[in-house]
């Protein structure tokens, strides 16, 4: 399958108007809304469409728009530091492992239900690949990730 060289084609042959497509899944992406709390903002503005319509939108359409999305995103600091904690999602303890950058950008981050080596890896090697760091720039804090960035060839 060809990738839609322009918005309009990317569009072509869709019930909606693209301006609609794009805002609900803007939103479904930036605001902690669901698909039904998007149905109901939409019928408010006279505009009546199912919840699953809006999942397949998300579906469809977001690998796209990262691509797009990617062109304009500012590059990351080639020194990092690198940090795991345990947060509370949705009831369930996870581990988050993220890295930031000088500047205080996210580079990359991963939840995971474990805090292994696994997991760690998993982590490092994602993030390094997406954003080519050097090595001697990542500050690792602890145990699991700083023996992944040593281990992860």
């Amino acid at each position: 399958m060809t990738e839609p060289t322009s918005a309009q084609e990317l569009f072509k042959g869709r019930h909606f108007d693209r301006e609609i497509i794009v805002l609900c899944v803007r939103w479904y992406l930036t605001f902690k809304l669901s698909s039904r709390d998007l149905v109901q903002m939409m019928a408010e503005r006279g505009i009546l469409l199912a919840h699953t319509t809006i999942l397949r939108w998300v579906q469809r359409y977001v690998p796209d728009f990262e691509k797009r999305w990617q062109a304009y995103t500012r590059p990351v600091g080639n020194s990092w530091r690198v940090d795991e904690t345990y947060i509370k999602v949705k009831g369930q303890w996870v581990y988050l492992y993220r890295a930031v950058d000088k500047a205080g950008r996210t580079v990359d981050f991963l939840l995971s239900r474990r805090r292994d080596m696994a997991a760690a890896k998993r982590f490092y090697s994602r993030a390094t690949k997406q954003h080519l760091a050097h090595e001697r720039g990542i500050y690792a804090k602890y145990r699991a990730i700083f023996h992944a960035r040593y281990r992860a060839n």
